[in-house]
This record gives C-alpha cells, sequence and structure tokens, in this order.
C-alpha cells in the first residue's frame, strides 16, 4: 500500500496524520493548505500576468517611440488598460486642459503633467500589487497557525497520556507526530509565499521603474513641445 495514503498513523502517512488528529488541528491543517492552494494561484496567476505585461510595455513603449503624430496614437491607444497607456492618458489629458486657454503658464503646466503622470504611475502600481498582500500575511502567520496546531495537539497528546497512564514511545509518538504535521504545513504554505513575495514585489519595482522611465520621458517631450508655444 502506498505509505501516503496509509490509514496507520504509525507509518506517519500525512492522510493518516490528518484523519487522526483532533478536530481543531484539522481546522487548522484544512486552512492552511486551503492558504497554500490560494498562494500558488496567485503565484502562477501573478507571475503570468507580469511576463505579460513587460511584454506589451515594452511594444507600447516601441509604438510610442515611433509615432509621428501623438493626438492620432493617442486615438488608437486610448482604450487599452495598460498602466503605460494609462500613464500616456493622463499626460495627454492634462496637456489638453493645460493648453486650452489662449494663455500658457509653463511652469504650471509642466507641475502638473509631472503631478498627474506621477499619480497615474502610483494608481497603476497600487492595483498591480494589489493581491501580494495576500502572500505576505500567509508568508508571515501561517507559521504561527501552524505553531497553534501543533501546541493543541501536544496538550491533547499529554492530556490522553495522563489518562492512559501510558507515557511509552509508541503512545506518546502518534500524537505528537500529528501535532508537529500542523507546523510542517504552516511551512509548507509560508515558505513559498515568502519567496514568491519577494520575487513579484521586485517584479512590480521593475515595472513601477518602467513607468517612471517612460512618464519623465513623455513629460520631456510636452515640455520640449511647450517651449515652442507662446
Amino acid at each position: 500500500m502506498n505509505p501516503v495514503f496509509n490509514l496507520d498513523a504509525a507509518t506517519m502517512s500525512p492522510v493518516a496524520l490528518f484523519i487522526q488528529a483532533d478536530w481543531v488541528v484539522k481546522f487548522v491543517m484544512g486552512g492552511l493548505l486551503a492558504a497554500s492552494i490560494w498562494t500558488w494561484a496567485i503565484i502562477i496567476a501573478f507571475s503570468g500576468r507580469l511576463r505579460r505585461l513587460r511584454r506589451e510595455t515594452t511594444r507600447f513603449e516601441r509604438d510610442f517611440w515611433k509615432a509621428d503624430d501623438i493626438d492620432a496614437f493617442h486615438k488608437v491607444e486610448s482604450g487599452s488598460d495598460l498602466p503605460s497607456a494609462r500613464v500616456f492618458s493622463a499626460g495627454v489629458q492634462e496637456w489638453r486642459r493645460s493648453t486650452a486657454s489662449g494663455t500658457i503658464d509653463k511652469s504650471g503646466t509642466r507641475d502638473r503633467l509631472a503631478t498627474s503622470m506621477g499619480a497615474a504611475v502610483a494608481l497603476e502600481v497600487d492595483k498591480l500589487s494589489d493581491r501580494l498582500n495576500i502572500l505576505a500575511t500567509v508568508g508571515s502567520v501561517a507559521p504561527f497557525v501552524g505553531l497553534f496546531g501543533t501546541v493543541w495537539g501536544i496538550m491533547r497528546a499529554f492530556t490522553g497520556i495522563a489518562s492512559a497512564q501510558n507515557s511509552s514511545l509508541a503512545v506518546v509518538a502518534p500524537g505528537i507526530a500529528e501535532a508537529l504535521f500542523a507546523t510542517a504545513i504552516g511551512l509548507f504554505a509560508a515558505i513559498p509565499a515568502v519567496i514568491a513575495y519577494n520575487r513579484l514585489s521586485h517584479g512590480v519595482n521593475k515595472v513601477e521603474a518602467a513607468l517612471n522611465r517612460f512618464a519623465d520621458g513623455f513629460h520631456t517631450t510636452l515640455s520640449r513641445q511647450l517651449d515652442g508655444q507662446r
């Protein structure tokens, strides 16, 4: 029989350790397993999103710097949900509002362009990193939740020892193993969450840096155009 699915706790099979654990420990284990599945779903989805975002951002910036007419390019890309496209739209809209009047305040226009595109960058980064807080929470909390299950299980094991008045290793080991299994599941959930959080946060920081570089370049282009305005 496969030792993983053996229902004898003496074999240390995960299934047996879960089934024979106290209901509180089972609840802890179930919650940690659900957190682990949720964590991996976020990791896979977020990693794919970052790869796609970097690819589409590179394409957008390449097309932008090749464009001869900013207004025509804006008409094509204004409906895009790409973060760099939204930053671009924020700059275009502020430019149109600031230059709509006959008299143009060049210094004020430059400040408003920088502020509007900076706010757009911050908003896009906030939306992009929204689910990373879940990874941070799982990474920091899961070990302590698992430890709670372990403490509860060991307390139950010692209570059983006192009731049976038998402290032999054969009696003690299964109950303690069930309890320690909760800590193992907590680490199983926390370790990938912490690694993924650090790695994905680095990816978000790279996207933020790319958005800021684009916003600075677009601001320079508009500022140069502003110098030609009377």
